[in-house]
């Protein structure tokens, strides 16, 4: 078949050395340091390196197909027609956060320009074979990003980056409000391109949407948006005008269209847009008219949903043709001169390519994780056992006598908003958000009081949109603060997903550390709620979460726990930039009672300030008895606890009740250890019976005991948790604990 790569080169060639118009001279020093046209402010020395740039982006673009031939490239999704983004790259600051799509050679080779000793193409070419010395994300993928550059790093996306860096431009206002340092200028925007596809995308719509209200809210959002519009995605065709006729009239969103085809135009364009966005403080929409040349990537078959007619006149638009003629009519070059320019960028950039395909690659599995999950135990400790000045938490308590370890014991909701506190007063760069979470002090109460004593800039309601929360979460952690975000319900969360997996937990995976979002997720989740529920409210589906790389999940079960593992979550996140999932029982909130009414047995005395729980560490309640081991967490534990009375006071057996209290990553050796010493072990998991935490309690049990013990599950049901009483047949009851037990103990 047509190689495409081939005869777009060979067109630009074409066109050059048939040109026959030469010039009289050499570019004069007035046409290098004037307006090229008189409506714009482009100088010739801007406009010839902006197509070195587009020259530079193209041979990327080449090379990279070139190597593939031989199995040396693994990413051929190239930035040809797109070069018209050079002109953003050239116009915005080298400290303005970019969020970028994957069609933005030019914008990065311009960007580059900014700051000295930078080598793009290099960097570019390492990241195309896999180099563990790509400097971004060391052969773990292709992506565009730079730390010095600030360009957090994006892989495949459509349009899931856009809710976070939506909340990296509301936080750049947050932060000056509340007086915080910025790792940025203050009048910072942010940029964040996405195609015209991706303008569709369920994640860029809500977080568009959520760019849009914050600015009808009066709050700064300095966000350009540019949609580089090919008019294609993939092999999906985009109706013509749509993206205008969607964006162009768009309340609070300033609409800009330019040719990005025509460097000169869309340079003119663009600069008004970025002026807008830095002056206003409000979001853009910048609309580049481009497209897409040699296909949606190396393998992708364009001829069997494109005509070739069709393709031969999107390559007559090539933007390199326009510019060159630009460049040559300007008097800035001879034709023969550009060719010069153009085969010069190819030896260079094959010169580069030779040096980096001899460059190592990833080679160990513990290379390729190293920066998952960064973990420093010693530090998180010392990090959670600091404290403030006694005077001060007097202060913020409102009063001597009503310091929660001064007060008679509480319940988990009280204790959880009692560690809130303690934290808020800790860590002035602590924002706690969500849905309700502010006067109103969250649905079940556990943010009560916080909106009042910090003030709005710190506690504050989002729309209700997890995406959003937790898009807010990411912006707001990597510009250096502290996100505690709510999800109201665990059921919620699924709704954004990607946000976590994608987007998050990825972070410093794919920036080998250099980025991170650190983040404290608060979900209020799991089920057993009386008089209220349904499979919205009641939730066991946490295997999604467990799923996720690096994510660490806390699952405290009564309120002494829950403060001292919220302080080392936080810690967590503020050490090693950690994302942590905390996980809260909604119907272990306000009870009281354990085994008989009015014992109290579920209230606690609130820990020390100084106090923390290290990360994996279980709590085992009678650790001298080993007729039998039961490993649960959250409300498994409170039925477990229960059940074990009845079977020393019924039944003669004792049981040793260990809680995980994190699920992930799970303390396989702990478990062990309890299985070993107990030689029988029930497993109590609230999740579906196929998708819960057993099946991994279980795993660690026959991979880390010989003998195996025997071991049973006692588990919810695979279905979703019904309204009402039904709810009590299809998760884990006292009496299943019971029978289970009996039947592991031959009784």
């Amino acid at each position: 078949m047509f190689n495409r790569a081939e005869i777009v080169d060979r067109n630009f060639i074409r066109l050059l050395e048939e040109w026959d118009t030469p010039l009289s001279g050499v570019a004069c020093d007035t046409s290098l340091t004037a307006p090229v046209r008189p409506d714009c402010s482009m100088t010739g020395t801007d406009l010839l390196e902006l197509f070195d740039s587009q020259m530079t982006s193209r041979h990327l673009d080449l090379i990279a197909r070139e190597l593939r031939k031989t199995r040396q490239s693994f990413y051929t999704i190239g930035s040809s027609g797109h070069e018209g983004n050079a002109a953003i790259g050239r116009l915005t600051r080298h400290t303005d956060p970019a969020f970028l799509h994957y069609r933005s050679g030019a914008f990065m080779l311009e960007r580059a320009r900014k700051l000295p000793g930078q080598n793009m193409v290099r960097d570019t070419i390492l990241g195309l074979v896999v180099s563990a010395e790509d400097p971004t994300a060391g052969g773990r993928h292709k992506v565009w990003g730079s730390k010095s550059l600030w360009v957090p790093p994006q892989t495949s996306t459509v349009g899931s980056h856009l809710p976070k860096a939506v909340g990296t431009a509301i936080a750049i206002g947050r932060a000056g409000r509340l007086g915080l340092p910025l790792p940025v200028p203050k009048n910072s925007i942010v940029i964040c391109s996405l195609g015209d596809a991706g303008t569709q995308h369920a994640a860029a719509g809500t977080a568009i949407n959520a760019a849009c209200y914050a600015s009808y809210s009066k709050l700064p959002v300095p966000i350009l948006l540019v949609s580089e519009d090919n008019g294609i995605g993939i092999s999906v065709r985009t109706e013509p005008g749509w993206v205008r006729q969607n964006f162009e009239h768009r309340a609070n969103l300033r609409y800009f269209a330019a040719d990005g085809l025509d460097i000169v135009s869309a340079y003119r364009t663009t600069q008004i847009a970025v002026e807008h966005c830095r002056r206003r403080r409000a979001p853009v929409f910048l609309h580049l008219k481009v497209v897409r040349l040699l296909g949606h990537a190396g393998s992708d078959p364009e001829m069997e949903y494109r005509r070739l007619t069709d393709i031969e006149a999107t390559e007559a638009l090539d933007p390199l043709l326009t510019t060159a003629r630009i460049v040559i009519d300007a008097g800035l070059l001879e034709a023969r001169q550009v060719l010069e320019r153009y085969e010069d960028i190819r030896r260079r950039v094959r010169q580069e390519a030779d040096v980096c395909i001899t460059r190592p690659k990833l080679s160990t599995s513990a290379q390729i994780m190293a920066p998952l999950a960064p973990y420093h135990p010693e530090l998180v400790h010392d990090d959670a056992a600091g404290m403030i000045p006694r005077q001060q938490r007097i202060d913020v308590f409102g009063g001597r006598d009503r310091l929660p370890e001064n007060t008679a014991p509480q319940n988990l909701g009280n204790q959880i908003n009692n560690a809130l506190f303690d934290l808020m007063a800790k860590y002035d760069r602590i924002v706690l958000f969500g849905e309700d979470v502010a006067q109103r002090g969250g649905v079940y109460y556990v943010t009560k009081g916080l909106h009042k004593r910090f003030g709005p800039a710190r506690v504050f309601n989002t729309l209700l949109d997890e995406t959003t929360i937790l898009g807010l979460a990411q912006g707001f952690g990597l510009i250096g603060m502290l996100p505690i975000a709510e999800i109201q319900y665990l059921a919620y969360y699924h709704n954004a997903e990607d946000q976590l997996r994608g987007e998050a937990c990825s972070m410093q995976f794919f920036s080998q550390g250099q980025f991170r979002n650190p983040m404290v997720v608060r979900i209020a989740s799991f089920g057993y709620q009386e008089g209220f529920g349904g499979h919205f409210h009641n939730d066991n589906s946490i295997s999604a979460l467990r799923d996720i790389p690096g994510l660490i999940i806390a699952a405290p079960s009564r309120g002494d726990d829950a403060a001292q593992m919220l302080r080392t979550a936080v810690s967590l996140a503020a050490v090693d930039g950690r994302v942590v999932a905390f996980l809260e029982p909604i119907a272990l909130y306000k009870t009281r009672d354990l085994h008989e009414k009015r014992d109290g047995g579920w209230l606690t005395a609130y820990p020390p300030p100084e106090r923390s729980i290290p990360l994996g560490q279980p709590r085992v309640y009678h650790p001298e008895v080993s007729d039998l081991a039961i490993i649960t967490y959250a409300n498994g534990l409170y039925l477990s606890l229960r059940a074990a009375r009845r079977l020393l006071q019924q039944h003669g057996i004792k049981a040793r009740v260990v809680d995980l209290r994190w699920l992930n990553p799970l303390n396989e050796a702990a478990i062990a250890e309890h299985g070993k010493a107990c030689g029988r072990v029930l497993v109590v998991d609230e999740g579906r019976r196929t998708a819960g935490v057993a099946e991994a309690i279980v795993t660690a049990l026959v991979e880390w005991c010989s003998p195996i013990p025997p071991v049973a599950r006692v588990t919810g049901l695979d279905t979703y948790i019904p309204l009402g009483p039904a709810a009590r047949y299809v998760l884990p009851t006292e009496d299943d604990i019971i029978q289970g037990s009996l039947c592991l103990c031959g009784a």
